[in-house]
């Protein structure tokens, strides 16, 4: 863009003299941005005049972060979120049900964009018992129904007959008619779903035209490999859209076994992806389904498990009663750091999360400093691999996944003249996570502003209180 075109727009904002940084062109220069209306309207080698200019010399200038598995959707978390330069925070893995009324009740009060996939756990809820979950991990566990379910958990362990395989489908789709950005199954948490089941969602998803979005199963599904080869070969029967969430913890050590499998179906043809989290430990709530098992275990496995909002190591006996109370968990011993070193480094993993809710208190450190740990500690201190890379698994790559049942997101993990304002400005020497294990919601550091939708919520490494500019991010079904 001219000198002289440059002159004449009125432009809002100017990140002055930044290091400019867009994945799907490969611009790497110094650069002025100017932002208007909450869009990106030039990425200038000259000066910009602006009603506000912010000199950002000797910072990246980098498209917001997209974050495609949250389960933090609520304010503390996503304001910790914005402070590790998160600016769409999704709910992808579980999703939510239903999705129309979990959408309306965020609108005006997200300080991050925010959507969510249709939840095949909640759709079984509403079926067996006409409860309406939302979401299943930010629940209000006072909530009477929630209580009743929690107690009941027979909706995550019955098996569906042919009616209500027919009726579960039907809420499935109708949760892409509100909003769903695809559907969200987390296998291990409903171990009464046959594999003719899933077999059968793969199915609707891919005559939906949407992606599914796969926690794998887990214990007795025929071993890691097994969980694995179930959801690639049914993509490859129903030419289904697969994302395989937080392959690092599904896999553990076989992480370059299964991520060859990816690979492997990729190269054949069929849309597969998959995310993984930089972290050697996992977290899920405690009265899962997935720990149905551990009361058969010896003493010492329990040592494993650390409770998010004390940080105590756990017994036998207070792994029953925290059971029974229900609550977050972190995991240790899933995977070594070797193995969870080479996945983050991996051109085609992107970076997700898994980001656990911190309106109750501290939680797994992963929802504060996933994508500040990448920056720093993987890309710059261990040289896994290089910044753009690095980028463009937390930016375009998620941007491009999303893009097909979200037109909106074509203008988003960017930053390019007409893109949206979603914008992450940090000091690529110093960016680092700080939270840990047993004090996890304490914010990166190094991000020195964040802007959604032109607005910024972090300024000078400080939340900006009182703004609320995420928006929805929706499927285009109808």
């Amino acid at each position: 863009m001219s000198l002289s075109i440059l002159s004449l727009l009125a432009i809002d904002i100017v990140l002055a003299g930044g290091r400019v940084m867009d994945p799907e062109s490969g611009l790497d220069a110094v650069r002025n941005v100017g932002i208007t209306g909450g869009s990106i309207v030039a990425v200038s080698k000259v000066p910009l005049v602006g009603t506000v200019v912010l000199d950002v010399s000797g910072l990246v200038v980098s498209p917001g972060f997209i974050d495609l598995h949250v389960h933090g959707q609520d304010p503390v978390s996503n304001r910790l979120q914005a402070q590790d330069g998160v600016t769409t925070a999704l709910e992808m893995e579980i999703g939510v049900h239903p999705v129309g009324a979990w959408l309306a009740s965020r609108e005006g009060k997200a300080v991050i964009h925010y959507g969510a996939t249709v939840s095949h756990l909640g759709a079984r809820a509403k079926l067996f018992h006409d409860i309406d979950l939302g979401s299943w991990a930010l629940g209000n566990d006072a909530d009477p129904n929630r209580q009743r379910l929690m107690k009941l958990n027979d909706y995550a362990y019955k098996a569906t007959n042919d009616e209500e395989r027919r009726k579960l489908e039907a809420l499935m789709v109708k949760g892409l008619e509100e909003g769903g950005l695809g559907f969200g199954l987390g296998i291990t948490y409903t171990p009464g779903a046959t594999r003719e089941e899933i077999l059968r969602l793969f199915e609707v998803a891919r005559e939906q035209a949407v992606p599914i979005y796969v926690h794998l199963r887990g214990e007795g599904s025929g071993g890691t490999l097994g969980a694995f080869q179930e959801c690639i070969a049914n993509a490859a029967a129903t030419g289904a859209s697969l994302h395989i969430v937080h392959m690092n913890s599904s896999a553990g050590d076989l992480g370059k076994t299964t991520l060859a499998m990816i690979r492997g179906a990729h190269a054949a043809g069929l849309d597969v992806t998959t995310e993984a989290y930089p972290y050697t430990a996992g977290s899920t709530r405690l009265e899962s389904a997935p720990f149905d098992s551990w009361v058969n275990r010896p003493d010492e496995a329990f040592q494993n498990l650390q409770w998010a909002l004390t940080g105590e190591r756990l017994t036998r006996e207070s792994f029953l009663r925290y059971r029974e109370e229900g609550g977050w968990v972190i995991t240790h011993g899933d995977r070594s750091e070797e193995v969870n070193e080479w996945i983050t480094a991996q051109p085609d993993v992107m970076v997700a999360s898994d980001g656990i809710p911190f309106f109750n208190g501290p939680a797994h450190p992963r929802g504060a400093g996933t994508f500040a740990r990448v920056l720093g500690r993987y890309a710059r201190d261990r040289k896994g691999l290089p910044l753009m890379a690095a980028l463009r698994k937390m930016t375009l790559m998620p941007a491009e996944r999303l893009a097909g049942a979200a037109p909106q997101m074509k203008k988003k993990g960017r930053i390019q003249v007409g893109a949206d304002a979603d914008i992450t400005v940090f000091d690529a020497d110093t960016i680092l996570d700080l939270s840990t294990y047993e004090k996890g919601d304490i914010p990166s550091r190094g991000i020195a502003h964040v802007l959604v939708g032109g607005t910024f919520v972090v300024r000078d490494s400080k939340p900006v209180d009182g703004v609320f500019p995420g928006r929805a991010i929706r499927s285009t079904i109808e």
